[in-house]
């Protein structure tokens, strides 16, 4: 099997002269990626680190993500990439979790870890540390069922948990995201959500092509609509918050996306109305795929071409991985019917870092439970219903929170919207909805957005409480905190 770093090693040779990577520092080419991450891996070695050793990331987005995707990658060493954005306690934790040797930080974080760790700061540093070691490939042997990183769950229910993805699973992962997002020789990658996350996973589909990667170090609607024009993107991984952000931009231009073959969305699901509306003015660009960190990005597989005419779909199963619709006591139940997404195959991780406990819960026979619900048509596309756990339970009935977001999305005057779950004495809980408006200076009542759902839907499915405010609680990735709203509330009744 092969293995990033077999794949990096046929790439930094064949493309030496091509530009790799592009951040506002300025252009590398292959020939100089491959001499940076080199030194990197030959530098970790000398500090005594072996294989299997993990090396933490605390950076914004900057093109030395790049060098340690491929130093990592060549050594056998585990990388631990940490979002930035995180709490200190979480930080910490994570980096005690994994057991990290070796902490890689940019200087304003630094301060945010206190504890015991050798630090390197990126910006005062990362050049000296890596100055005058050797840039020839470190002999190490790796394989495919080796560990590659260690990426951690969001922790929306107790302490994030470590996915252990192997070389195969990140391999498994690119080769679908290049069918998914068309991806082939001359494509120019983007990156503008964190490179800790999502967007590392399009980061390595540069490998198999020799491509150019452009990295953004934030986003703002305007900018990076003329950015994307500049520098010619052709693939970019989006999360549906930015999507929106972008298209209700005051200066949306789709003669800006002139360049955009295909747009990777994933990370949350998109209402069907504001998919629609993207495509009405992006046109044909959304490749749509679906997955978790503990099987990333492409469990499931949407062609641009089929959206449209599937838009409450996020695609059928990918080639790498298996996928049923079980009931609660793991038996498949047939095409239609509400079930929890299971999955295994080789885009599945080995388990959870340091945790049987969790890695025996969610495994079961082989298959991997992911917590979500939806079902399946007879052509095995999948309609995902909501997060298992946010499942609303009142007089004894289930209401999924995202069809109730569906109708609330349709009002022309809504732009996003969040339905939860409130305690209540004696119906166990009443469906409760935070709506944000698309321009605040415009008017709807509470009582129309009601009436819209009793249009729509059962009447036992309509909101009982609906606030209108200016924005919703938001992770550092774009997913809504749907638990963070729930905990503002007590019991009613």
């Amino acid at each position: 099997m092969e293995t990033l770093g077999k794949l990096a090693k046929k790439t930094l040779v064949q493309y030496k002269d091509q530009p790799a990577v592009k951040d506002s520092k300025g252009t590398l080419t292959y020939n100089q990626l491959r001499r940076n991450a080199c030194q990197l891996a030959n530098a970790l070695m000398d500090e005594g680190l072996q294989k299997g050793d993990r090396v933490a990331i605390i950076m914004s987005n900057r093109r030395e993500h790049v060098e340690f995707d491929i130093a990592i990658a060549l050594t056998g060493l585990i990388k631990v990439p940490i979002n930035y954005r995180l709490h200190p306690k979480e930080l910490e934790y994570i980096i005690s979790n994994s057991q990290a040797s070796i902490l890689f930080i940019e200087n304003e974080l630094k301060d945010s870890v206190q504890m015991p760790i050798k630090k390197i700061d990126m910006d005062l540093d990362y050049s000296y540390y890596i100055k005058g070691k050797s840039d020839e490939f470190p002999n190490v042997e790796v394989n495919g069922d080796d560990l590659y990183a260690l990426m951690y769950t969001s922790g929306t229910t107790g302490n994030p948990k470590g996915a252990m993805l192997t070389h195969r699973n990140m391999i498994s992962s690119a080769i679908s995201l290049n069918m998914a997002c068309d991806i082939t020789y001359g494509d120019t990658i983007g990156h503008v959500a964190p490179l800790t996350h999502g967007s590392n996973f399009l980061s390595q589909c540069s490998l198999f092509y020799g491509l150019k990667q452009v990295i953004f170090n934030k986003f703002s609607p305007e900018e990076f609509l003329e950015d994307v024009e500049k520098e010619q993107i052709s693939v970019i991984f989006l999360v549906p918050t930015l999507v929106n952000l972008m298209i209700h931009s005051d200066n949306f231009d789709p003669e800006k996306l002139k360049h955009i073959k295909s747009i990777n969305m994933a990370g949350s699901p998109i209402a069907v109305e504001k998919l629609n509306k993207a495509l009405d003015l992006a046109g044909p660009k959304f490749a749509e795929t679906y997955g978790l960190v503990e099987a990333p990005m492409t469990i499931t597989m949407m062609p641009k071409n089929e959206l449209r005419n599937r838009p409450d779909s996020c695609g059928a199963a990918g080639p790498f991985v298996e996928m049923k619709i079980v009931d609660e006591n793991g038996e498949e139940v047939p095409n239609g019917e509400v079930g929890e997404v299971i999955c295994k195959g080789s885009l599945v991780m080995k388990g959870y870092w340091n945790n049987e406990a969790e890695t025996n819960k969610s495994f079961k026979n082989g298959w991997f439970h992911t917590g979500d619900l939806g079902w399946k048509d007879d052509q095995g596309y999948l309609r995902l219903v909501d997060r298992a756990k946010d499942t609303i339970i009142t007089g004894g009935l289930n209401v999924y929170p995202r069809e109730v977001e569906e109708v609330l999305n349709q009002h022309p005057f809504v732009k996003e919207t969040c339905v939860f779950g409130v305690p209540h004495d004696k119906w166990g809980e009443l469906i409760c909805a935070h709506v944000v408006l698309s321009d605040s200076s415009q008017s709807v009542s509470k009582e129309q957005l009601i009436d819209l759902c009793k249009e729509n839907m059962a009447s036992y499915k309509k909101p009982k409480m609906i606030e209108i405010v200016e924005e919703l609680p938001k992770s550092s990735y774009g997913k809504i905190l749907r638990k963070k709203l729930r905990e503002n509330y007590k019991v009613q009744g």
